[in-house]
């Protein structure tokens, strides 16, 4: 069975809580961002993934993105926190969960753009092709806000 996503009024009341992460890289211009193809269900979205005990929130962010494209990142700023009660995740394995979310813009350090067992494909994509593209969740929304270039965004 395929990792399911439900949405329905507060289902996620009947998922553990599970904090995560998301990295926004723009490309030179701030035109284009990288996203990364999941090998789970084929959908593209911004690199990240769960936070980890004994690690703080932008260490988790750098660690995700290294392991997912082979980039070394440092957290910029944060651009939102993004929850959603309606939503719940159920695992192959039966286990169910609901999401907080930390969205942070990175910059570059270092690294070259590789592939790893999480992800089938990868490039800099701008929010007009992005229109086209089977996205992952919310992941288009959070690109929108980080081009907003506001305050940190709760929603």
């Amino acid at each position: 069975m395929p990792t399911e996503v439900l949405y329905g009024p507060r289902l996620g009341k009947q998922g553990k809580l599970r904090a995560g992460c998301c990295a926004i890289l723009f490309d030179e211009t701030r035109e284009k961002v990288l996203l990364t193809q999941r090998a789970d269900n084929g959908r593209w979205c911004l690199p990240g993934g769960g936070m980890e005990a004994g690690e703080s929130a932008a260490e988790a962010c750098e660690r995700e993105i290294w392991e997912e494209t082979g980039l070394k990142v440092r957290v910029k700023r944060l651009v939102g926190v993004y929850s959603n009660p309606d939503l719940l995740v159920i695992y192959p394995d039966g286990n169910k969960a609901t999401f907080l979310i930390l969205s942070f813009e990175v910059e570059l350090i270092s690294g070259e753009l590789s592939l790893s067992d999480e992800t089938t494909a990868f490039g800099y994509f701008s929010l007009a092709e992005m229109e086209a593209m089977p996205m992952h969740g919310q992941h288009k929304m959070r690109v929108e806000d980080a081009l907003l270039n506001q305050e940190t965004l709760i929603k």
